[in-house]
């Protein structure tokens, strides 16, 4: 049986470099994407058949349903699932009295719905299997104390997620498979693009005195995948530059 990798935001700028780094460990990978078709070529390029890409647009239900069953239908039920998609970061900065529930439901829609449904479709087929691993990205919003303001819709999300992870651990470590989650503060990523006052403020707060970058927060996540974690389960792992 083949060695599948799934990554849910996958021409991410943390997708790609994780693709990148432990890709040829598997012998397949799956990259889901949106729009990042220049990444996804990139990424071909250097991991040939390896590679499966795969579009999606996680904001439809309908989109969300038909990535599931594609990866079913083209057998390639990942062992280690890795989830990144988020939306851009349109939800910071936004005051909870300026919000509205669209705002909650699209940060749901696109960010902890697709991680229910793919576990849903592959956690049970990986503990069948003897084993595999999840791991999730989640925020250093769900870290700080006190906790940041302006970003409830996000925060919701994101503390939506670390609740999948730890329901998942409870239940399936005694069948071999492990979940887990990485809360990174800031990353300078063309998530950010557009968003200065965003960056300048976390800059300001950091003890590092910079964003963090790709290569800060990728090898988390290549340790939750590796054998070296083996035992490491319903864990969040914050990567916050001592934030």
């Amino acid at each position: 049986m083949d060695k599948v990798l799934l990554v849910t935001g996958g021409s991410s700028d943390v997708g790609a470099e994780l693709i990148r780094r432990v890709g040829n460990n598997y012998d397949k990978v799956v990259c889901h994407y949106h729009a990042s078709t220049g990444v996804v070529e990139g990424l071909r390029a250097s991991l040939g058949d390896r590679l499966v890409p795969l579009r999606a647009d996680f904001g439809s239900l309908e989109e969300t349903e038909g990535f599931v069953q594609a990866v079913l239908d083209q057998g390639l039920a990942p062992c280690h699932f890795v989830h990144l998609s988020s939306d851009p970061v349109g939800s910071l900065n936004l005051r909870f009295s300026k919000s509205s529930w669209a705002d909650f439901q699209h940060e749901l829609d696109v960010a902890f719905r697709p991680a229910v449904l793919c576990c849903q479709a592959f956690v049970p087929l990986m503990a069948k299997a003897g084993g595999g691993r999840v791991a999730v990205m989640l925020s250093s919003h769900v870290q700080w104390e006190p906790h940041k303001a302006y970003a409830a819709p996000y925060t919701c999300a994101k503390h939506a997620l670390l609740g999948l992870v730890k329901a998942l651990s409870a239940e399936y470590a005694g069948k071999g498979v492990t979940a887990n989650a990485v809360s990174p503060s800031m990353i300078d990523t063309k998530f950010l693009r557009g968003s200065e006052h965003v960056k300048e403020a976390n800059v300001m707060a950091s003890p590092l005195h910079r964003l963090l970058t790709v290569e800060d927060v990728v090898p988390a996540f290549a340790y939750l995948l590796s054998p070296a974690a083996a035992a490491v389960t319903g864990q969040n792992l914050a990567v916050t530059g001592g934030l």
